[in-house]
Formats: C-alpha cells, sequence, structure tokens
C-alpha cells in the first residue's frame, strides 16, 4: 500500500500511519495525551514518542487530566528515573501543567477544534516539499493555549498535532489514505 513519504517500514510506525494519523479524533482523552505526547517530541523524531507511548500511558495515569494535575515535584523526580520515557524535568512539568490548564477549560476540545472551523481541512499536497510545518490556524492555536497557561505548544507543536488528531488531513495524493474526491 503507498503510504506518506515519512513513514518508515516500522511495524509500529505503519500502523499509526494506517490507523491513526489524520484521522478525526474529538475524545477528550485520547486528544489531550496526543497534545501531551506532541509535546515530548519537541525536539525528537516522533517514533521515538511512539515507542514509549505505552510506558507514558502506564507512568502518567493513563493520561487522566486530573491525577496528572496533582502530580508532585517528587513524583516527576521519580519519572526522571524511567528509561521507558523521555527524560526531561521540562517536558514533564509541563505535562502537569497543561493538564491544569485542560481542567481550566470548558471545553477543551471545542476550543481545539475552533482553529479548524469544527471541520477537518483536506489539503491536497502532490509531496513532502509542499507540506508546511506551520500554518495561520497552529499559530492562532498556538498562541490561545499559551494565552490559556499551556507550555510546549509553539506552532510547530500545534500543527504536527493537528495533523496527528485529523483537525488537518496531510496525507498526499499518492498515498492510500488520502481521501477520493
Amino acid at each position: 500500500m503507498p503510504r506518506c513519504f515519512w513513514c518508515t517500514d516500522d511495524p509500529l510506525y505503519i500502523a499509526y500511519h494506517d490507523h491513526e494519523w489524520g484521522v478525526p479524533l474529538r475524545e477528550p482523552r485520547a486528544l489531550f495525551e496526543l497534545l501531551l505526547l506532541e509535546g515530548f517530541q519537541a525536539g525528537l523524531a516522533w517514533i521515538t514518542v511512539l515507542k514509549k507511548r505505552e510506558r507514558y500511558r502506564q507512568v502518567l495515569w493513563g493520561f487522566e487530566p486530573e491525577r496528572l494535575a496533582r502530580m508532585s515535584d517528587d513524583e516527576i523526580e521519580v519519572l526522571l528515573q524511567d528509561p521507558g520515557i523521555i527524560r526531561n524535568r521540562l517536558k514533564l512539568k509541563a505535562a502537569r501543567q497543561n493538564a491544569r490548564a485542560w481542567l481550566a477549560q470548558d471545553d477543551p476540545v471545542a476550543l481545539l477544534w475552533s482553529f479548524v472551523g469544527g471541520a477537518p481541512i483536506v489539503n491536497h499536497w502532490r509531496g513532502r516539499g509542499e507540506i508546511p510545518t506551520v500554518t495561520a490556524e497552529a499559530e492562532a492555536m498556538s498562541k490561545a493555549l499559551k494565552k490559556a497557561g499551556f507550555t510546549f505548544v509553539g506552532p510547530t507543536i500545534c500543527y504536527a498535532f493537528m495533523q496527528a488528531s485529523g483537525m488537518v488531513m496531510d496525507h498526499t495524493i499518492d498515498c492510500d489514505r488520502y481521501p477520493l474526491p
């Protein structure tokens, strides 16, 4: 099956590409998880995070925002010893802060989807050179999330989040996952 240029032959990556990436996601916990994972990915390859996702789910209480918001500094210190996750103090503190910011929202799902008007933006990219790393929508999302108290939500992270969560459909036209007209 033809896939997007970024998908390697790693079975985990193939499954992610074929079944998750670009699928519109509106379930609150899943969106929250993805937002945190995109922050953990900053500066790294997505496959690195993908390989650690199950361990994150174990040690971060299934990405339950209420529990993450109460994570103590001592718990963060314990997590920094776990080789199964990305051991970065700033990113772990951001997970706690982002949980608090998430819980402060009346409807975080509606907030996130508001940047695309509530419906996926379907792009028609021919190849890697056409796909942006940042868009006006991602810049607006980043600005709003930062104002709401979120961290590790720069415009590039926000655009990757929008792609992954199906807010924008960026499968290239030569990919089997690209929607037919």
